[in-house]
Parts: structure tokens; sequence; C-alpha cells
């Protein structure tokens, strides 16, 4: 007799074996609190850019919001609670960007692409969240004379480079304020937009739509450095990355106009995304 869906499980491919552990399902299939673990360490730069550059990496119903302010940010992270301990590293590019769809209106960073160094979070991630998660290797930061050197490679590439210099520590009573509760009905998180191809019939969707990672989470703050950044990426050819060398190559071809700032925090504690919900 062939197996049921438990129904108000979450299920991944192979769906044979039964619902599988994750982010969002343990052993026991309960959640995690996330209260105390992962510890991560963060580095980011942000840049000024040309503003028709990036209107050319929205999706429909996209638009950016502010100034057009590119950040780059690599997150280590440690003590993860649903690998049982280990950890994994992941890196993002952003912008601000505001959503406008039948129902929902959101802002906030708007997630192009998402690295992360381990198999497991970015099926999870791009199958049932909506992130635009791939893969690349991550080593861990060179430190050296007050400089903080940040890769990123793909096979042997290295796309990335990521400097950090006069790091000055922010004191606690200086670490910034959470943002205040909106009242207008706009809804503010991380945006995503997630695309499932409809299989034999390509060109077709099985899903396409924004997706937004609320706010709320145990993150708390415990370590704050700012100073100065640069972050380069390096042009790839297809020989280099085959199947991403159009997205480096789009970030090395966006106009610097000027670099922000650089950072780098330490936090305790997340959460399991399953507030993740679609934008309507």
């Amino acid at each position: 007799m062939a197996y049921q869906f438990q129904p108000g499980v979450m299920y991944l491919m192979p769906t044979h074996f039964g619902p599988m552990t994750g982010p969002r399902r343990g052993p026991d299939g309960k959640g995690y609190d996330c209260i105390d673990t992962p510890k991560n360490t963060s580095y980011s730069v942000s840049f000024l850019t040309n503003a028709e550059q990036l209107k050319e990496l929205l999706p429909e119903g996209f638009a950016l919001h502010g100034e057009p302010v590119v950040t780059v940010y690599q997150i280590h992270m440690k003590e993860i609670e649903w690998l049982a301990g280990r950890g994994y590293n992941m890196m993002g590019v952003t912008f601000p960007a505001i959503y406008t769809g039948e129902r929902d209106r959101a802002m906030g960073p708007f997630l192009t692409v998402l690295w992360e160094n381990m198999t497991e979070p970015i099926l999870t991630g791009r199958e049932q969240l909506g992130f635009s998660k791939i893969y690349c290797e991550m080593p861990d930061p060179a430190v050296c004379r007050g400089e903080t050197h940040v890769t990123a490679h793909w096979q042997g590439f290295r796309f990335l480079d990521m400097k950090l210099t006069n790091m000055r520590e922010v004191m606690p009573a200086d670490y910034p304020a959470p943002a205040a509760p909106r009242t207008d009905g706009v809804l503010t998180g991380l945006l995503h937009y997630k695309y499932i191809p409809r299989t034999g019939h390509w060109g077709e969707a099985d899903a396409a739509y924004a997706c937004l990672t609320p706010e709320e989470s145990n993150s708390r703050l415990t370590g704050l450095w700012k100073g100065d950044g640069t972050v380069e990426f390096h042009s790839a050819r297809w020989e280099d990355m085959p199947t991403q060398y159009m997205i480096v190559n789009a970030f090395h071809n966006l106009e610097i106009k000027e670099f922000r700032s650089g950072t780098i925090s330490k936090t305790i504690g997340s959460k399991d995304l399953s507030d993740q919900r679609m934008l309507v």
C-alpha cells in the first residue's frame, strides 16, 4: 500500500522515508526555540551605486526604495541546533526595495542571492522558504595587522574580496535601536522572489511569487565594530563559474560611487523562519 502524506507536516524530497528533519522540524517532530543558538559573526560592506543598474535586477511588483545602496555580507554560524551543533556560512547581496501586490505592501532589503556552503540549508531554504540560495566556498576570514580579509570561492575560483579596516568597537549603549513598528499597514522584513520551474513545461512556473521574512527574531547583538570597508566581485568567465558567472558579473559591473561603511557584528540566537510568508 502506498504511503500517505501526513496533513500539516512539511515534507522535502525524497518524501518516501517520511517527514525529513531540518531547521523547522527536529527528530521529535518539534521545532527549535533558537534562543541561545546559533552564534554568528557577520562581516558586511555597503556602497552607493547606480539606481538604474539595480532596477534591472528587480522582479515584477518590486521597485527601488530609497538610496541605491548595496550591502554585501558574509555570516559565519556556529553551534546550530538543527545541525546537532555543527555550523555553516552564508553570503548575501541586498539593496532597499518595496513590493506592491494586489493585497500586500512590504518594504525592506531585497535579497538578490544567498550563497551557502552546505547542501541542507540550501535545499530547505529554496524549497520551503523561497530564498534564492546557491553554493560557494567561504573560508574563515584572514585577520592580520588590523585588517580583516573575507573571500568567497567556487571550485577554486575566488570571485569576491572584502576588506575591513580601521574597525572601532561600538559600546552597547550606542547599539542601533530596534525600528518602531509601522502603523500604516506596510509589512517590513527581508524581501525575496521564489521561482520553481514546472517540470516538462519549460518557461512555465510551478511557483513564482514574492516572499517576506518578517523582522521579528530572537537574535541578540553581543558585539559591534564599525569602520572602513571595500568589496570587489571579480569578473568571471563561463569557464570559471559555468552556472554562476552571470550573477558574479552583474555585481562586478555595478558602479561603485562610494563605499559607505564596513561592520563586524556578533549575535546569539535567531529563529527557524517558520513565519516566512507569501506576498499577494
